[in-house]
């Protein structure tokens, strides 16, 4: 794109703080921005935004008011916990346009882009929400989910969605949708890592996990995990995924390095380097691995639907086995052999993140 018509414009991105996902997937966005004379600011709270300072430390950011999501101990509880919370959180959202409307006045700006952040948009400025999930899985309410997304989204001069149309996609039926009004684009999986082809001279760990996601089933996992593995007598890196100033802690386990996190480029080396992922079946996470052709085992976040359904049409489809949280055991690894990775290394790179909508 031709940096002088783009004059620099300043385009605000901001990602929901539901786990790490949402942030990380916008890391290509921004580079995007960034490589067409676009000038990035930030947006957003919790370690969602922490996470993009720390990628992006010379862009502006702002603070955002916080949804406080919280997943309760019982997965088969979250339904009512969110019910009983969507007043509060319809509160936080208007909170949230006020001050979106002020960053615009403020900074200028010429374009939004919102990931899954409902009241970040402005009539002042094109707005764009970035989501897979165009169908909302929540059980036997998953049509008004869906309709009510869709609502949601038809509030934004266009939708992105970060997945092929068709059936040779990542997402299955979350992304896909027949007749509609809402101006959808297919941009292709949006993966943080760069599509290279990293020598590795041998596998350094057999097992990687990545953790990521609300607590409090962030910890529970960590914990099952840990216990499963305290015996395990192979080279285990144990990513916490947890925004923190110290990055490396000590374990009692001489074979088990655990990390709260990794910026970009030594996760897509340390992933390269590990011969099993154990992970949550989040998109974005899915999005990563599919990238680095990784070899995957998958435990859904308890409750959310839209994992449960990830997880099992991967597991059909060939790619990589599951398991509930409470059912999992480290004998269950040994199911990977039958199945094949992820094969594919398309990512948006090979598409186009349509920034004519900021253009004019």
């Amino acid at each position: 794109m031709d940096t002088e018509k783009t004059g620099s414009k300043k385009i605000l991105v901001a990602p929901l703080n539901w786990g790490l996902g949402h942030a990380t997937r916008c890391i290509p966005v921004i580079n995007t921005l960034i490589n067409n004379g676009f000038h990035p600011v930030l947006a957003g709270d919790g370690e969602s935004l922490i996470l993009l300072k720390k990628e992006f430390p010379r862009l502006k950011n702002y603070q955002l008011p916080s949804y406080n999501i919280q997943y309760s101990r019982k997965g088969k509880y979250l339904k009512y916990k969110l019910l009983m919370n969507l007043p509060r959180i319809q509160k936080i959202i208007k909170k949230e346009r006020m001050e979106v409307e002020k960053i615009v006045e403020k900074e200028q700006i010429s374009g939004i882009i919102s990931d899954n952040r409902f009241g970040v948009y402005s009539n002042k400025a094109p707005s764009v929400y970035i989501t897979h999930q165009v169908n909302v899985l929540s059980g036997l309410t998953s049509f008004f989910t869906s309709k009510f997304h869709q609502k949601i989204i038809s509030k934004y001069q266009e939708c992105w969605v970060p997945d092929f149309k068709g059936d040779n996609n990542l997402a299955g039926k979350l992304s896909q949708i027949g007749h509609t009004r809402i101006n959808l684009k297919y941009i292709g999986p949006l993966s943080r890592f760069e599509d290279k082809n990293i020598l590795v001279k041998e596998r350094k760990y057999q097992i990687m996990v990545l953790l990521s996601g609300p607590e409090p089933q962030r910890t529970l996992l960590e914990e099952k995990l840990l216990t499963e593995l305290k015996d395990f007598t192979k080279k285990v890196l144990f990513i916490r995924g947890v925004i923190s100033d110290k990055e490396r802690i000590f374990s009692d386990n001489k074979n088990i390095v655990i990390v709260n996190y990794l910026l970009q480029n030594d996760l897509q080396k340390t992933i390269a380097e590990s011969e099993i992922i154990i992970s949550r079946s989040g998109y974005s996470t899915v999005m990563d691995l599919s990238v680095m052709q990784a070899k995957a085992f998958f435990i859904p976040t308890p409750g959310q639907e839209e994992q449960k359904y990830l997880a099992t049409y991967l597991e059909k489809k060939g790619i990589a086995p599951y398991s509930s949280q409470d059912e999992f055991s480290i004998n269950d690894l040994e199911k990977i052999t039958v199945y094949k990775g992820f094969k594919t290394k398309k990512t948006v790179r090979e598409h186009s993140i349509p920034l004519t909508v900021f253009k004019y």
